[in-house]
């Protein structure tokens, strides 16, 4: 089974809105005959790959698969057919399928064909691998992740506003195979004002990501690397009833979406508008990146899932040096969000922080 989930984890970024999913056959002794992984959205699923791998040896034997398989026509045929008809005894689940659809039958299928099914080995991680996926099911939500750079004593920037860089090139690596993962990349305008940022990833990874500005007034520059680029990677905008109409249509011509939402008592388009709107999408992973204030305001409406820290060994001091987190934040330390459990990675001189946030992914 871990090994099925290393092979699902290939398949992220690729797949979405589908899960990643990974299958391994192997026989009595746990010799490997056959694995595979659902390589792209449209594509065929982890079982059938694994098992036509496996081919004729594949009858009798045993398959190891991270997700339910399904029992429905997709774009691909039911992966319960493929398995009946390569004679597989047993099959053992990471996790079962928490998608909506009527033909969630996967196992019981199984298991009336005289399939002998053992399910939730690994079940913590194999839920945690589709997590984005069960968020964008069952809530209509993507999967929201955060992501910041700061120093040793908890500042973004200077106090004269410089920033570049706190992290090393090992940790803006990451962030780049991350964004290339990613259906949406978030900030605000201070941000977008501030960095005139290209909010793309280098080299381009499987997907290519909306890049999207909150930005109450769509005060978003024309001749923002942003709305140059609109052209080749989308632009979305999400303004307020305020917005000037000229402003709007200038940058609807420059080939930027215009989106407005309802504001939040501090005037800002409103987080469940937005994650409403982009879960009509189909969008299943988006990355906010900042600045302190949306970063706060995310945290502060409980709708982030999992962070991502890059802490590197600087000290910047200065009272008005900013903090990473702005928004109202917690009043009782008991309230505090807590990283549970929270993986720690060295790269290069930083310490790359990520795991689990709102909700703890039992």
């Amino acid at each position: 089974m871990r090994r099925a989930l290393e092979l699902a984890s290939q398949g992220i970024g690729a797949v979405e809105p589908n899960p990643p999913v990974g299958a391994v056959v192997v026989d009595d002794s746990l010799r490997l005959l056959g694995e595979g992984f659902h390589e792209g959205f449209g594509g065929l699923h982890a079982e059938v790959n694994a098992l036509r791998a496996a081919g004729e040896s594949a009858r009798g034997s045993q398959l190891f698969v991270t997700l339910e398989p399904c029992n429905h026509q997709g774009q691909t045929p039911p992966c319960c057919d493929a398995i009946l008809q390569a004679g597989i005894k047993r099959v053992v689940v990471g996790a079962a399928d928490p998608a909506s659809h009527d033909d969630v039958t996967g196992i019981p299928r199984l298991r009336d064909a005289g399939v002998d099914v053992e399910v939730g080995l690994l079940a913590r991680e194999a839920r945690v691998m589709i997590a984005p996926f069960t968020k964008l099911m069952t809530k209509g939500h993507p999967f929201v992740h955060v992501k910041w750079a700061m120093s040793l004593d908890g500042r973004i920037a200077t106090r004269t506003g410089d920033s570049k860089w706190i992290s090393g090139e090992e940790s803006r690596a990451v962030v780049h195979q991350m964004r290339g993962r990613m259906d949406a990349i978030i900030v605000g305008i201070q941000t977008a004002l501030a960095d005139d940022p290209e909010l793309t990833a280098r080299p381009p990874g499987p997907r290519t990501a909306t890049r999207i500005v909150l930005d109450s007034t769509a005060r978003l520059p024309l001749e923002s690397q942003l709305v140059r680029t609109a052209r080749e990677a989308p632009v979305l905008v999400f303004c307020g009833s305020q917005a000037n109409a000229d402003a709007i249509d200038s940058l609807t011509k420059a080939g930027v979406e215009v989106v407005r939402c309802p504001e939040s008592e501090d005037q800002r388009p409103g987080w469940g508008m937005m994650l409403d709107e982009l879960g009509h999408r189909q969008m299943t992973n988006v990355l906010v990146e900042g600045g302190s204030e949306v970063l706060g305001t995310c945290l502060d409406a409980n709708v982030v899932d999992w962070a991502h820290v890059f802490v590197g060994p600087k000290i910047l001091g200065g009272r008005d040096s900013l903090s990473p987190i702005g928004g109202v934040g917690s009043a009782q330390l008991a309230d505090a969000f807590d990283l549970e459990p929270a993986s720690f990675l060295k790269l290069g001189n930083d310490v790359y922080i990520e795991g689990p946030v709102i909700p703890a992914i039992a």
